[in-house]
């Protein structure tokens, strides 16, 4: 359990709320992925799906959405988005003819080549050290971990300490 220990007024500062802090860095990294993926003619949610191909393979549009947290909505236009820049294909399985495969053209692979300097391009942006980076990625994972348990299970209600059901609201 977290202390949650500080003086109640310093709760409603805007500066003490990690929502902001982790918003405002999403929105600088995005500014800094912008530059770094206009090269490759990717956008940032492209480039994940590029990502999960180039390190898995083939995959069901399912599965590629789980990967990257983007609901069916979202992920279809920019797989099509995809395939019409000809990285990708979309083909429908021949197991399960309701369920997509995505798989990589070799234009889509050898744009891996390009895309390796992207992190290095952003690490170098962040000016942290890569230690400081992984251990801030894994205490996001942690962090991510528990904002998903907590939107599933319900919140705890910070004058009662009883669990608020997800669904109020």
């Amino acid at each position: 359990m977290t202390d949650t220990t500080a003086p109640e007024e310093e709760f409603l500062r805007l500066d003490r709320q990690i929502c902001f802090s982790l918003n405002a860095a999403s929105r600088a990294f995005g500014s800094v992925y912008r530059l770094a993926l206009k090269d490759l003619g990717l956008t940032y949610p492209q480039y994940l799906v590029m990502l999960v191909l180039w390190e898995h393979g083939e995959l069901p549009v399912k599965r590629i959405g789980a990967l990257v947290r983007l609901d069916s909505g979202t992920l279809s236009p920019l797989l099509k988005r995809l395939e019409a820049a000809g990285l990708v294909r979309r083909e429908r399985l021949a197991t399960d003819e309701r369920s997509v495969a995505v798989r990589l053209t070799p234009e889509g692979a050898a744009l891996r080549t390009t895309a390796l300097r992207v992190p290095r391009a952003i690490a170098g942006a962040t000016g942290l050290r890569l230690d400081e980076i992984e251990d801030l990625r894994e205490r996001l994972g942690r962090l991510t971990e528990a904002l998903d348990r907590a939107a599933a299970e319900g919140l705890a209600d910070a004058s009662t300490g009883e669990a608020e059901p997800s669904s109020r609201g």
